[in-house]
């Protein structure tokens, strides 16, 4: 398919409109030490850095983040993979199998608000940068941990991929056709929820920092928050002890809502209560006798005879297209939607509208932090190449105790 247009759009700006006088970030201040990789850590960096943050992602020698390697496609001369998770941060090169290197991050933590890493459990203790080392630098650290499956439990030394996490949550057997095989979501979602729950984390424990001066340690696991975020699915089994099933690309609890044939194609109902069933019924398919039978009176009659509903309202919904009816829904205050692609959902209307797309050049793009601050937000910077902006960065950490090694003789002596 052809490349969407995108154009370069406005800051991240207040939905208020014109006139809101812009004002520094919330996070405008606040220092980040980045020892993350991969995807759920620097996905809540970002976050972070997206909200005014400063973030100094260090990266090990040689290729540094391993999502600079995983590629094709490329944007420019990086992955396209490493752009959707590190813009606006500084990269500093650091060989933590070195003394050097362990006196630099130790020095950096020191002056830092927040450190994020997710090393195998134990690692960090064994360089001489553990909870406890980093907590006698600095008590008002906030020293977030991500793993696989927790520092504490049963499984703590064991490693976390988003696919494995997919599987064992219960994620994937309630995700696919329900004759089908268990199919993983598309993206790497249980990373990205866990990289949103541990910046959600990290700004309440800002808010503590500030009152108290204390730090705090946040123990995130990728099973944990994955498996809480099966929100109404983890509660229906809480509730009933029953086994879920998958259901394809209808609800579980609410019907009907799922994909449906028009004359030209699929698109999307999501009827989620009695009210809206009954004007789908009488006004749109002008089949009154349908929202009257006594089967589909309540959303539990609607979900037990489910197969005869849409016995009913198949051959309605092919007698139009899908634009057809979107319009009618639209019209009715409908939920309803066309099944876009990913590159049609880029170059719409919505995401121009809202601005969300920010180009950097020609090669690289990304989709902008999504939500709309009043005030605004900074525009974000290039992802960085390895190594580009951190000395600089480091030195402006450090500036108050003359470097690296002034700063570890302090800490030494105190």
């Amino acid at each position: 398919m052809s490349r969407p247009t995108m154009q370069d759009t406005p800051p991240n700006a207040a939905p208020s409109g014109d006139g809101v006088e812009l004002r520094s970030p919330p996070l405008a201040g606040v220092r980040v030490l980045d020892l993350s990789r991969v995807l759920a850590g620097p996905w809540c960096t970002q976050c972070l850095a997206d909200l005014g943050a400063e973030v100094l992602k260090v990266e090990s020698p040689g290729d540094g983040d391993e999502t600079r390697t995983w590629a094709p496609p490329y944007a420019g001369d990086m992955s396209a993979y490493f752009t959707c998770a590190n813009r606006s941060k500084s990269s500093l090169v650091v060989d933590l199998k070195t003394q050097e290197g362990k006196d630099t991050i130790l020095a950096l933590a020191a002056q830092a608000d927040v450190v994020i890493e997710n090393f195998k459990t134990g690692s960090l203790e064994r360089m001489g940068l553990g909870r406890e080392d980093l907590r006698r630098i600095n008590p008002r650290l906030i020293h977030c941990s991500i793993s696989g499956y927790g520092r504490s439990g049963p499984q703590p030394d064991r490693a976390g991929y988003d696919f494995v996490i997919q599987a064992e949550s219960g994620l994937m057997s309630i995700t696919g056709e329900a004759d089908g095989p268990p199919v993983k979501v598309g993206v790497a979602v249980s990373d990205i929820i866990t990289g949103l729950y541990a910046s959600q984390a990290i700004l309440a424990a800002l808010v503590e920092q500030r009152k108290t001066g204390q730090g705090r340690f946040l123990d995130v696991a990728l099973f944990d928050c994955q498996l809480a975020a099966l929100a109404n699915i983890q509660a229906s089994v809480l509730a009933t002890g029953q086994t879920p099933r998958r259901f394809g690309n209808a609800h579980a609890t609410v019907g009907p809502y799922q994909v449906v044939d028009a004359a030209d194609g699929p698109f999307v109902i999501a009827l989620g209560n009695s009210r809206q069933f009954d004007v789908f019924c009488r006004q749109l398919l002008d089949r009154p006798d349908i929202a009257e039978d006594d089967r589909f009176r309540t959303n539990g009659d609607r979900l037990t005879n489910r197969e005869a509903l849409n016995a009913l309202i198949a051959p309605e919904l092919l007698k139009r297209s899908s634009q057809e009816w979107l319009e009618l829904f639209h019209r009715h205050g409908l939920p309803g939607g066309l099944v876009q692609t990913v590159d049609q959902a880029l170059a719409s209307e919505q995401v121009s509208g809202r601005g969300l797309v920010h180009r950097f050049n020609e090669e690289i793009a990304v989709v902008r932090y999504p939500v709309q601050v009043e005030g605004g937000l900074p525009d974000p910077s290039p992802p960085p190449h390895p190594g580009e902006g951190g000395e600089a960065l480091a030195q402006e950490w450090l500036s108050g105790v003359n470097g690296i090694s002034a700063s570890v003789q302090e800490m030494e002596k105190g």
